[in-house]
């Protein structure tokens, strides 16, 4: 199970993604530019001890973290998109993909994807989107309890 980050841009959230996958399992892919150095004490602060235990890989572009071979199952969270988390069915190696905290992902990527692998996470009416660091850890959690905590 994957989780992707696009240019994220703050490091408290990062780190806070890292200790998720850390307790989940999930491997963090993280695609430049990053808005902060590895080193941040913000990033380190946020992850705790968790760091040695993620399985963290950097990549340059989107297209080449998701044009690997092995990312099958790709799921883009957007506040654009017509269907809901918890209604889709996601198999046992999602790749989920999350972008950056001022403008999410880039409209070309989300264009070149089947509109049934765009997801949203339901807010009330008048509030834009969840901190992105929340909204991973809901997303992550709903896989695992579909997948019954495998």
């Amino acid at each position: 199970m994957h989780i992707v980050l696009h240019e994220p841009e703050i490091p408290a959230n990062t780190g806070n993604i890292i200790r998720l996958c850390a307790n989940t399992g999930f491997i963090l892919h993280l695609v430049k530019p990053l808005g902060f150095k590895l080193e941040s004490r913000y990033l380190l602060r946020a992850g705790l001890d968790h760091h040695d235990l993620v399985q963290v890989k950097i990549h340059q572009t989107l297209n080449e973290c998701l044009n690997n071979g092995e990312a099958t199952d790709i799921f883009a969270f957007t506040s654009k998109a017509n269907h809901y988390l918890y209604k889709i069915q996601f198999s046992e190696r999602p790749w989920l993909v999350f972008g950056k905290e001022t403008k999410g992902l880039p409209i070309s990527f989300l264009n070149s994807l089947d509109e049934s692998k765009k997801i949203k996470i339901p807010v009330q009416p008048k509030s834009r989107c969840l901190n992105l660091s929340n909204a991973v850890a809901i997303a992550a959690y709903e896989v695992i309890r579909q997948l019954k905590f495998k």
